[in-house]
């Protein structure tokens, strides 16, 4: 890449550098096979499945899109839904399940269910509609799926294919995740098979007394208004009750507690089936056992904070001998128990349950938040397996673990197979080179040892100029920017290369440091993140001289819209110029999971969310805003900026709103919309500044 135009175009076409990067591994049980997901080059969208022979290191296509699919995908809205839930953007073979002995798969394709015989490589469309979420049974002789919002199943043998529940009603759906499950939870599944194959664990939920909310197209007024079911903060959620339904027709109702939300659900051989709830201000998670022959539950776990108890994705999970796993957070840290023993010290931040067998495979942080490894338990003891800096992820298992490695020294990830903990081999990356290396100071500043990253132009010279600055945040709760990785910082390089001196920074509420410090932010989001924004700036400032604190600009997308949108309202003396992209304006017109478990309930919490929100701060405007929002948003509505707008233009206060057409909380795709896109607010800050 040599110019700014090949850049741009370059990150929207190969989507921010990703596509081609091998992804969802699954490991054969026999540990001879790894089946995992890649497209064919760096700017192809179309993901195949494959599978690595790791005896011979050989590598085979599976199931190819492009034969399968020549054309354009035609998506049911559900797909479409739960694609924009993952951030998914790829196309082709996105995701698929296999059944415990690897003999077949299953996947959707243009909504069209397949499978694949692992052993023949024959593959066969078994459904020719609107398919969401196929999944073989453990033993392989069945395929579940979701389709019109009701699960069926079909016999691998007979063809012959059912509706579990018939059940009338366009407000009731059995076998998806509901919105705030998939948007909030991490919960994607609907649905879960029993061990031997002979029923299933069924989600069933219903909407009807959810808030409609409605997205319309302005672009084209004659299209039909989509019409969503939102429960925005303080609203009723969507009805979540469960069911066991045997392949013989059988069905029992799971005993219904006195819970909100249901978090995560786990059924292995390991033990009875285990599901995760909580109550509606989350400060408190239990973990029951069900019975499936009579739903009755019964708890075996339980914790609780008076803040909130954190959600970890991987547990509660039983191995394969019987012990409960789960992470709870103790002695300032979020650590690994198995049958209540912890297994990690307090200096180690748990972060993620990969896998559990007869030991755990997880990932987790030590003394630098900056920096992911992966680790697998060893009788009572820890080892770490990924060994170099940097940030890894880690898929399969102890015996056969997959690491793709993202580092600062190398861009795209380097993907390694073990054994054992020992490596034995490869699997290529096709990820597009982007040419750029950032010229990067990593630092840890201030009294809080705030993480950040200072970002200069591409051979800069020390004391040659002045340096306008522009923080690059996020600011928010479970997201990082300040990662090892190069990938992380190709966007803030790009606009140091404008002629900016970019600071990102990760202040209190980011993962990775502890419950204690995600805590700091409980009623407080806009003074604790802000004031961590502005602690960074000054600590950084005071070390380089060559930033100009005269000219600081501010911009952010989602969380860091909102944190871009605060810094000029309530800090002016700071920051001259914000861009807001898709910013929450009035946390009561955001989501109640999220919300509620940091400001609470509005009905019960007012104060917070007033303290919380933008739009009381409008007539305070002096300096430059603009605000972007993508118009078929359907998380952070674009009520949101509109509303800002219109507080804003009655208080007289001048601003700039640039509405995106059809784009959806997803920054755009289009190449030449995600470049200009860019380049208009990069021209917009340097005009701001400028004019101050």
């Amino acid at each position: 890449m040599t110019d700014d135009l090949s850049f741009l175009r370059a990150q929207a076409r190969t989507q921010r550098f990703t596509l081609g990067a091998p992804k969802e591994f699954r490991v054969s049980p026999d540990g001879s096979r790894l089946l995992f997901l890649r497209a064919e080059s760096g700017v192809d969208r179309r993901n195949s499945l494959w599978q690595l022979d790791l005896r011979s290191a050989a590598e085979a296509k599976i199931v190819d899109a492009a034969e399968l699919l020549p054309g354009e995908e035609d998506l049911p809205p559900e797909e479409r839904a739960r694609r924009e839930r993952a951030r998914e953007t790829s196309g082709g073979v996105v995701g698929y399940a296999a059944d415990a002995a690897f003999t077949v798969v299953a996947f959707s394709l243009s909504g069209r269910l397949h499978t694949t015989d692992l052993r023949t490589g024959e593959t066969r469309v078994l459904v020719d509609g609107a398919v969401v979420d196929p999944r073989p049974d453990p033993t392989g002789t069945h395929v579940a799926y979701v389709a019109d919002r009701r699960l069926h199943v079909i016999d691998l043998g007979t063809g012959d294919d059912r509706l579990l529940v018939d059940e009338e009603g366009e407000d009731i759906a059995w076998g998806l995740a509901e919105f705030i499950a998939a948007e909030e939870m991490g919960r994607v599944r609907g649905y879960w098979w029993a061990p031997d194959g002979r029923s299933l664990l069924v989600e069933r939920t219903d909407r009807s007394a959810v808030p409609r909310w409605h997205i319309a197209d302005p672009v084209h007024p004659d299209a039909p208004v989509n019409t969503v079911a939102y429960p925005a903060a303080g609203t009723t959620n969507v009805e979540v009750s469960l069911s066991f339904l045997g392949l013989d027709g059988s069905r029992v109702d799971v005993e219904r507690g006195d819970w909100e939300y249901l978090v995560a659900v786990h059924w292995s051989a390991g033990g009875a089936p285990l599901i995760t709830v909580q109550p509606r201000d989350q400060k408190r998670l239990e973990v029951y056992a069900v019975d499936p022959a009579d739903g009755s539950t019964s708890l075996v776990h339980a914790e609780s904070d008076p803040d909130w108890v954190e959600i970890v994705a991987g547990v509660p999970a039983w191995t394969t001998d019987g012990r409960l796993v789960h992470v709870s957070a103790a002695d300032g840290a979020y650590r690994l128990l198995l049958d209540g023993k912890p297994v990690t010290d307090p200096g180690l931040q748990v972060r993620s349950v990969l896998d559990v067998g007869g030991e755990v495979l997880f990932s987790a942080s030590e003394d630098d938040p900056t920096q992911i490894h992966v680790y697998r338990t060893e009788n009572g003891s820890v080892r770490r397996l990924s060994t170099v800096d940097g940030v890894h992820i880690g898929a399969g298992n102890t015996e056969i673990t997959v690491l793709s490695s993202w580092s600062l020294t190398h861009s795209g990830p380097e993907v390694s197979v073990l054994r054992d903990g020992e490596p034995i081999a490869k699997v290529a990356s096709r990820t597009v080179d982007p040419g750029i290396e950032p010229n990067l100071t990593w630092l840890t500043v201030g009294e809080r040892g705030l993480r950040a990253a200072l970002l200069l132009p591409t051979g800069y010279q020390q004391g040659s100029a002045k340096l306008p600055v522009l923080l690059d945040p996020y600011g928010g709760p479970h997201a990082q920017r300040v990662l090892q990785s190069r990938n992380a910082f190709l966007t803030s390089q790009w606009l140091a290369d404008q002629g900016f001196a970019v600071l990102v920074a990760d202040g209190r509420g980011t993962p990775g440091r502890g419950p204690a410090w995600e805590r700091e932010i409980a009623g407080r989001l806009a003074e604790v993140t802000l004031a961590d924004q502005v602690d960074a700036l000054r600590a950084v400032a005071a070390d380089h001289p060559d930033l100009d604190l005269g000219r600081v600009a501010i911009r952010g997308w989602s969380y860091g819209g909102y944190l871009s949108a605060l810094a000029v309202l309530r800090r002016p003396d700071v920051f001259h110029a914000a861009v807001a992209g898709a910013p929450v304006t009035d946390w009561s017109l955001y989501d109640t999971h999220y919300t509620e478990r940091y400001l609470g309930r509005p009905q019960d919490e007012p104060e917070s969310y007033e303290r919380n929100s933008l739009l009381a701060d409008a007539p305070n405007l002096r300096r430059a805003l603009l605000i972007v929002h993508g118009l078929a948003d359907d998380n952070v509505f674009v009520a949101h900026a509109l509303r800002l707008s219109a507080e804003l233009l009655a208080a007289g206060r001048a601003h700039t709103f640039l509405p995106l057409a059809g784009a959806t909380h997803m920054t755009p795709q289009a190449e030449e919309v995600a470049e200009n896109l860019m380049l208009t607010q990069v021209e917009w800050i340097k005009n701001a500044l400028e004019a101050r």
